[in-house]
């Protein structure tokens, strides 16, 4: 999942500043940065609102970062 990691350098945050917004751990973030675990739906919506984008860019649907 790069892009959840590109959103997040471009933000210049950490993944664990992302973590405590999400309310988990750094080591659950980074898994799905990684791809090792999937990410829930209710995760894909807190994220997709955190970085004004779409669930579909996050998951490499699209290549528009912006919803439409």
């Amino acid at each position: 999942m790069n892009r959840l990691r590109d959103l997040r350098e471009d933000a210049d945050l950490t993944q664990t500043q992302v973590a405590q917004f999400l309310g988990m751990s750094q080591t659950g973030y980074s898994k799905y940065e990684t791809g090792e675990n999937d990410i829930p739906t209710r995760v894909l919506i807190q994220l997709a609102k955190f970085y004004h984008t779409s669930i579909d860019y996050i998951l490499c649907v699209s290549d528009r970062r912006t919803p439409i």
